[in-house]
């Protein structure tokens, strides 16, 4: 998958770079002075590097952790994200970094203890829990043979009980978990569509059985679960196939590790949805019945609605309430 390696040169003798180095030792490796030298260019074809992405080895500076999006969260007052990584192996059409960066390339984050540093500043203050957010600018598991994240992350959280962190991905990748002793302070946060949604617009995505299956594996072994319908995609037969999904989740899942479902509304902002339309002019899935509402495109108002009041509904066959949030992040 991974096409080559850039790397900035003061990093070429960080352990964690060294040690992938070693591991994609068959790749060739290009070194350069800062990573926006590759990442930000401009006139890259994004769907051209898709097919075959470099992984570029970089230094995340300036703030590591920030506020997330109003509307962003599962029940925490004070809620942050930050990335180890940017983009994404999987190919999801309603994506939003497909029209928010101009590279489909990998930049991996190798400075770790700096992110642990800002989480710790804003955790020492609180006397109330925090919340963090992994998968914001990536999947927080698909390249963890890669990264190391997992393996980094856990022990580091595990000290840390008053700090939450969310792990969302649609990874079945999830070996390093398995290897790790379940903390309650660890979400491991899965984003579900139906099949049939699922297949045509999330390429490349492991298939809704295999989720399920880490699912029931992770809550078995005593994992916190969380469960993100988020974006809610409008097909003829909606109720039937969103029926039957929550039937194969809460069949596979042991719901006294669920922490949190979240449900969201399909929105781009409209400058950003233009350039996805632009990358993808023959997929018209996505196009059927979106209008433009002030700066976003997104379903009515009613749709969105009636959308969301009827898996809520659906969803308090399972569970109460109060495990459910609206995540309308802007």
């Amino acid at each position: 998958m991974i096409s080559c390696i850039y790397i900035e040169k003061q990093l070429k003798d960080h352990p964690r770079a060294k040690k992938v180095l070693k591991k994609l030792a068959h790749l060739p490796v290009i070194e350069c002075e800062h990573y926006g030298e590759i990442f930000n260019r401009k006139a890259q074809n994004f769907r051209l590097q898709k097919s075959a992405p470099a992984l570029i080895i970089a230094e995340k500076t300036g703030k590591k952790v920030l506020p997330t999006p109003e509307g962003f969260g599962i029940g925490g007052s004070q809620n942050y994200y930050f990335s180890h990584l940017l983009n994404c192996p999987y190919d999801c059409r309603y994506c939003f970094l497909q029209g928010l960066y101009n590279s489909a390339h990998f930049v991996w984050f190798v400075n770790y203890e700096d992110t642990f540093t800002e989480i710790e500043s804003l955790i020492e203050p609180s006397d109330s829990p925090c919340y963090f957010f992994s998968g914001y600018d990536a999947d927080s598991l698909a390249l963890e043979p890669i990264t190391g994240f997992i393996n980094n992350f856990i022990p580091f959280f595990r000290e840390h009980p008053m700090a939450i962190l969310e792990l969302r991905t649609k990874s079945t990748n999830h070996r390093a978990l398995l290897r790790q002793t379940p903390i309650d302070n660890v979400v491991v946060a899965y984003s579900l569509s139906p099949e049939v949604i699922s297949t045509a617009v999330e390429h490349g995505v492991p298939a809704l059985k295999k989720r399920l299956e880490a699912i029931k594996r992770l809550s078995q072994l005593g994992w916190k679960i969380g469960l993100r319908f988020d974006p809610l995609i409008d097909h003829k037969d909606f109720e039937t196939m969103y029926t039957t999904l929550l039937h194969s989740v809460f069949s596979a899942l042991e719901t006294t590790q669920l922490h949190s479902i979240s449900i969201g509304p399909l929105r781009f902002p409209a400058k950003m949805y233009d350039k996805i339309t632009k990358l993808y002019p023959e997929d018209k899935y996505l196009m059927q019945g979106l209008q433009k509402r002030g700066n976003t495109v997104s379903y009515s108002a009613n749709k969105e609605q009636a959308m969301h009041n009827f898996l809520r509904q659906t969803l308090k066959h399972y569970v109460d309430d109060s495990v459910i949030f609206q995540c309308q992040a802007t």
